[in-house]
């Protein structure tokens, strides 16, 4: 049972000890409910495996730093379209709409200020995505149909935007800072402590609601392992990783990482303790039962789809800050299989109903590790097999779709055994 589940039924729920938390947790798993260990094994795996392949270079603080904000563009476009996947749909089109609001911002820039070229951005994402919603949930014609439409007309756009074949350069140091920036040591350090007193406020909270059904050692040891990590992490991250001869020093956490964690606390609240939350899941669950529950459907996936493109508006701010230009290729390539295998691999089913925020956030870990390591890794002769260049293009693409075809099949499987 998750946390949330508790807090909504604590009065039904007996007071359990941390052993019956992990007996319980052990249940869960063997009954099909894996939630997002798969993920979370697949990371210290890569980690693992990379690390020894190329300590010097894969465990760095500079590969660590870069590997951070590399996945923040991913990693938020995974979270707009969890809230499509959550109701069993998908939107082919959000790199496109990512794209296209990267345009409209960039283009807009160069003659407006940060704040009405950033409205206007995300008015346009939201117009996307509330069409693409209308055509699902109106007009009835199936999202994959719709998105898959949405495609080429939305890199239609972003070529008209762009005028095929150029690129819009970025020159606002804010919109620049959004990825490539740094906070202090000392601001590090204060979003650190921030952090961790928001995340133990949390778990107290829910320890009370749940009238003993969450035991105190449990709180104790998350907060625990959270703060290990955030110390570790930050006392790493604000060392200096700048080569020998640079001008100036380059330490501290990267200004991405609270954006995004300001975005995962926010989007993890509306799912799990709004009235909206609950009501999507339980269209993504059951679509006819919650329709006879008196929950408005067309509304609900309307909205899903209206969300999925604001936010990925949002990712599309990302990817033009990571390369402080704009062109034809934002969003393409690979960029939404990404983001929807981000999803899927840190948890969250195709099949609609299961799923969190956390699960993007994860999956996006994964799948940014993986060329990441693998570039590093370079080439290198495997028995029987020969030289491998492990950096190609060609070899990243295949192991991605491996990782990918293995959590799709974790998740069917699990929901067969589950049944």
């Amino acid at each position: 049972m998750s946390d949330q589940a508790l807090t909504d039924f604590a009065l039904d729920n007996e007071t359990m000890d941390f052993r019956a938390v992990v007996r319980s947790s052990f249940a869960r798993l063997r009954s099909g409910d894996l939630g997002s260990l798969p993920a979370m094994l697949a990371i210290a795996a890569l980690v693992a495996i990379f690390g020894s392949v190329n300590p010097s270079s894969f465990l760095s603080t500079i590969n660590l730093a870069n590997f951070l904000e590399q996945s923040s563009s991913v990693i938020v476009i995974a979270m707009a379209v969890s809230f499509t996947l959550l109701l069993g749909e998908i939107d082919l089109a959000a790199g496109f709409t990512a794209g296209v609001s990267a345009a409209v911002l960039a283009t807009r820039l160069q003659e407006w200020p940060l704040l009405p070229s950033i409205l206007m951005a995300a008015l346009v994402a939201v117009a996307l995505g509330t069409f693409t919603g209308f055509m699902v949930a109106k007009v009835g014609i199936p999202s994959f149909v719709v998105t898959l439409a949405n495609v080429l007309l939305f890199q239609g756009v972003l070529l008209l935007l762009v005028r095929e074949g150029g690129s819009v350069r970025i020159e606002n140091e804010i919109i620049k800072d959004l990825v490539g920036g740094n906070m202090s040591p000392t601001v590090s350090w204060i979003f650190a402590g921030l952090a961790l007193g928001l995340f133990t406020f949390s778990l107290l909270r829910q320890q009370r609601a749940s009238h003993g059904a969450i035991p105190l050692s449990l709180v104790a040891f998350k907060v625990a392992a959270a703060t290990l990590g955030a110390a570790v992490v930050t006392i790493v991250l604000n060392q200096n990783r700048a080569f020998p001869n640079a001008p100036a020093p380059i330490q501290g956490t990267p200004a991405v990482i609270p954006v995004v964690m300001v975005l995962l606390v926010g989007l993890n609240f509306v799912l799990n303790r709004t009235r909206y939350g609950r009501h999507l899941y339980a269209v993504g669950g059951n679509a006819e039962a919650a329709r006879r529950a008196g929950i408005n459907v067309e509304r609900i996936r309307l909205s899903a789809f209206t969300i999925c493109g604001l936010f990925a508006g949002v990712g599309g701010a990302f990817l033009a800050s990571r390369v402080n230009s704009v062109d034809p290729n934002t969003g393409a390539n690979d960029t939404l299989l990404l983001a929807v295998g981000a999803a899927v691999i840190g948890g969250t089913s195709l099949f609609g109903g299961q799923g969190r925020m956390l699960n993007a956030v994860l999956g996006g870990f994964v799948l940014a590790l993986i060329p990441n390591g693998l570039t590093l890794v370079g080439k290198q002769t495997l028995p029987l097999i020969g030289e491998i260049d492990f950096g190609s293009s060609g070899t990243k693409f295949i192991c991605a779709g491996v990782a990918l075809l293995v959590a799709s099949s974790v998740d069917a499987l699990s929901r067969k055994r589950a049944r």
